[in-house]
């Protein structure tokens, strides 16, 4: 049997850095972040009847998380 064992550390660093420099001196992590939540927030807000049940059955099941009440922030 041969052994056969790759050391990515050098491409894995060489990718980050890569990664960052694509990304820009700009990027603000936590910005993104709040941006998802609440892109998310109004993505379930306005749910009729029917959407909303669903939406609770979801979250009473462990598959989506609550989020804002079936109501898109002000």
């Amino acid at each position: 049997m041969v052994d056969f064992t790759v050391d990515l550390t050098a491409q894995e660093a060489e990718r980050q850095v890569l990664v960052l420099d694509a990304i820009g001196p700009h990027w603000d992590p936590l910005e993104v972040m709040n941006g998802e939540e609440a892109a998310y927030d109004l993505l379930y807000s306005g749910l009729d009847a029917d959407q909303q049940r669903l939406y609770d059955e979801l979250v009473a099941s462990g598959v989506l998380p609550r989020r804002g009440g079936g109501h898109a922030p002000a």
